[in-house]
């Protein structure tokens, strides 16, 4: 880490008081709006427009995202099947090994406002095109598909990379879990934003591309927003680089050559593995019990499991939601970043050894609703915080390698052991137990970090 600057860790003082009640000597009197926004997190004066203006960005991307997801589904189903859509997951991380490093030679030439705006266009761009193709006739489900599952990994990366950069190591602890809130509201609005569009209004996928091509120009607005705000505070030391392009350093060679680094992307992949292989687990128990009530009737069958999952994701996304706005800053109060770290896997510990012993739907169903609620909002901000520390290069080349390649890699890895695992017969419990092993390599992976982040210094 000999590139990261000293000030972006400078220590603040901390109060053993509510969030509302802050006071340090000095300070200038925070406005309404840092008052309003105490209410859920340490926000000090001058940090509220800036961080608000993230919030309403990263909330416009998880919508656009969950209304692009809703339409690729009907178009990779129609025009290849579902054979062919586990086939295109495969073709997401071997296309990313190319586009990381260009992402990373695009970063050297530019700074970093014109990186993030014009990445966020040139998206946008891409869906007027898929738009104009479908409607004329072009089968674009495979490309499309592809082209999601990239989106979703580079975008949201580089907008959590920019909130690295415009803040210091305790400005993010304080403000990310705040700003994250967004991203729950985001998943939980645009999935039933879509369901509304698809169900209720029929509109087709081609439509909701051109809504999602605006609401992408409105992201780049916000961005072009917020930088000028958070650079026109002069009190604000991470902004003496707005104007700095970033190292020629590769992205993967960053990874590689930190054991920093190297470890947070070994725990992306294992988290990974370890959440894919309970949805496996889920399907197999939900669809267990639509044969046991339904057996023979496919469209019983249907109508049962479309209905289990529509009550299970809005459950995920409301918890997230919940715990996102009024837990996880109180945690990061309590225990901090490393203390935080262990949460998750200690909970999926349990979690997986009660599902091992007791494989009855509602105990699988609640197990994994409190896993993956934890998942989006606690250990999400946790993964975002775990780059402060690091240096601009990192921050942007590194992160934007970890959070595509190294998470869709995780997705062929536990497709592999899926396969694996039927073909030796392990059965529901097998898998179970092996999730239960992974936890544990998982809580190690987690202390190494932990000493890794206190060796840095923080």
């Amino acid at each position: 880490m000999a590139n990261r600057t000293d000030y972006q860790s400078l220590p603040e003082l901390r109060s053993h008081v509510s969030f509302p009640t802050f006071k340090i000597p000095e300070e200038k009197p925070r406005g309404p709006l840092e008052r309003f926004l105490s209410i859920f997190a340490d926000v000090r004066t001058g940090e509220g427009l800036g961080a608000v203006l993230l919030m309403v960005n990263v909330f416009l991307l998880l919508g656009s995202y969950y209304l692009l997801k809703t339409a690729r589904e009907p178009l990779i189903l129609t025009e290849g099947g579902a054979s062919v859509k586990a086939y295109s997951s495969a073709g997401q991380a071997a296309l990313l090994l190319i586009l990381v490093p260009l992402y990373g030679l695009v970063g050297s030439k530019v700074n970093r406002l014109k990186l993030i705006v014009g990445l966020t266009l040139f998206f946008a761009s891409h869906l007027l095109i898929f738009q104009f193709l479908g409607n004329s006739g072009t089968q674009i489900g495979i490309a499309f598909y592809i082209w999601v599952g990239i989106f979703n990994t580079f975008a949201i990366s580089q907008f959590w990379a920019f909130a690295n950069d415009l803040y210091t190591e305790p400005q993010g602890k304080r403000l990310f879990p705040m700003i994250g809130v967004g991203a729950s509201l985001g998943a939980l609005g645009g999935a039933q934003l879509a369901t509304v569009l698809f169900d209720d209004m029929k509109v087709s996928p081609y439509a909701l591309m051109n809504i999602g091509a605006a609401v992408l120009a409105v992201c780049a607005a916000l961005v072009w927003g917020a930088n000028r705000v958070e650079t026109a505070r002069g009190d604000q030391v991470m902004n003496q680089h707005a104007k700095e392009t970033l190292g020629a350093e590769d992205g993967f060679k960053l990874v590689f050559q930190s054991r920093y680094l190297r470890v947070i992307a070994l725990l992306m992949v294992l988290l990974n593995v370890v959440n894919t292989t309970g949805e496996f687990l889920l399907s197999s128990v939900v669809t267990q019990e639509a044969t046991r009530r339904f057996a023979g009737d496919t469209a019983a069958m249907q109508s049962f499991i479309g209905g289990f999952y529509g009550s299970y994701f809005r459950w995920v996304n409301l918890l997230g939601l919940l715990l996102q706005t009024f837990a996880v800053s109180r945690i990061f109060a309590f225990v901090g970043v490393r203390g935080a770290l262990f949460v998750l896997p200690g909970m999926a510990l349990v979690s997986y050894s009660v599902m091992a012993v007791a494989p009855v739907l509602a105990v699988v169903r609640g197990a994994k609703i409190l896993e993956n609620a934890t998942d989006y909002s606690l250990q999400n901000t946790i993964r975002q915080t775990l780059f402060l520390p690091t240096s601009r290069e990192e921050k942007y080349k590194a992160k934007a390698a970890i959070d595509t390649f190294f998470v869709r890699f995780g997705d062929m890895l536990q497709a592999g052991i899926v396969k694996v695992g039927n073909e030796l017969s392990l059965g529901y419990a097998g898998f179970a137990w092996f999730n239960v092993a992974l936890t544990i390599v998982w809580l190690g992976l987690a202390s190494v970090l932990s000493r890794e982040h206190r060796r840095m210094g923080f």
